[in-house]
């Protein structure tokens, strides 16, 4: 079994070898590690592989599918939660087996989550820079007491529910939105209208799936429902929130701060350095140029824990297809 896993990093070879020498495949898969990102323009890469594994940046539509069925790939592994970037229809429609890892590690990201709001908050990254050079004066570094806040948390999944979890042992009055209700987070917050949740909120926090019906959930309209002042956290998918109209409510000071951890037009951006080159976004500049904004590159599932639960769950939905067993993961 020949498996390429596509927009690789060092720490992707790391915890994959690792995984593969204790997993029961161990020694029946050649794995090779391939640093570009899948789209049209390198699909061909694919070719003499069995099966390939992506990431969230990776773009798997009808056209990228369609060559790679053609060059005799059988089986598409996400090491992710989200399958956005992936059109479902057409992988059935080809006969591909397809499957990602639904639950790595949700503290993680909740954990991350908490870091943003902390950061921002109280100004601790100006605050190192000010001491480097000597400078302790206090002015500018005001932030608020999380105690008594009341956060709002739209998506109440397994990563939405663990960063209320954590909210709600700073003190926090917890709102929740999700059309899927369950009886835990019920145990945590209160469920709410959307409307509610954005009016009431001092800190917004997303954690949903990236759909037809949650693209731009965030925009004009639902900003300007928002708490006057409030802050927004995205560490769920970027094009939820829609980047241009965050950018209005910031100037306006409608929208009070913003973090995140993900950004719309990120997959030329996240994951690759940089440093010493032009970036030509002028949005993502521009977002910089806030003081209120903080941006981290979607580096809320980047622990040593989830990545080892990423490469454990990828290789035991491959040994599923490989022995022709039903995969509780499966997408396809």
């Amino acid at each position: 079994m020949k498996l390429a896993l596509l927009s690789a990093q060092p720490y992707d070879q790391r915890f994959f070898d690792e995984a593969l020498q204790r997993d029961c495949l161990a020694g029946e898969v050649a794995l090779s590690y391939l640093t570009p990102t899948l789209n049209r323009d390198t699909v061909r890469l694919a070719q003499g592989y069995d099966a390939i594994c992506v990431f969230v940046n990776d773009q798997l539509d009808a056209a990228v599918l369609e060559a790679l069925a053609g060059f005799g790939v059988k089986a598409i592994l996400l090491r992710c939660a989200g399958f956005n970037n992936i059109d479902l229809e057409s992988a059935g429609r080809l006969g591909l087996f397809v499957a990602r890892v639904p639950g790595y590690s949700p503290e993680a990201v909740a954990e991350h989550t908490l870091a943003l709001v902390m950061t921002l908050n109280r100004h601790t990254h100006r605050a190192y820079n000010r001491v480097r050079e000597g400078n302790f004066m206090l002015e500018g570094l005001l932030g608020f007491n999380l105690h008594g806040k009341t956060v709002g948390i739209i998506g109440t999944g397994q990563i939405g529910l663990a960063t209320a979890r954590i909210f709600k042992g700073f003190g926090c009055r917890m709102l929740g939105y999700d059309p899927f209700e369950t009886a835990v987070f019920s145990g945590v917050g209160e469920y709410v209208t959307l409307g509610q949740l954005l009016a009431e909120a001092d800190i917004v926090s997303l954690h949903c799936p990236l759909s037809d019906t949650t693209r731009h959930l965030i925009r004009a309209e639902t900003l300007a429902q928002m708490k006057p002042g409030a802050m927004l956290v995205n560490t769920s998918r970027g094009a939820l929130v829609d980047t241009l109209a965050v950018i209005e409510a910031l100037k306006s000071r409608q929208l009070g701060s913003l973090a995140i951890d993900v950004y719309e037009q990120e997959s030329q951006l996240f994951f690759h350095d940089r440093s010493s080159d032009r970036i030509d976004d002028e949005v993502f500049l521009r977002l910089t140029t806030f003081p209120n904004v903080l941006i981290t590159g979607h580096q809320g599932f980047f622990t040593r824990e989830a990545l080892d639960q990423i490469a454990e769950v990828t290789l035991d939905n491959l040994r599923c297809f490989v022995q022709g067993e039903r995969c509780a993961n499966s997408l396809v």
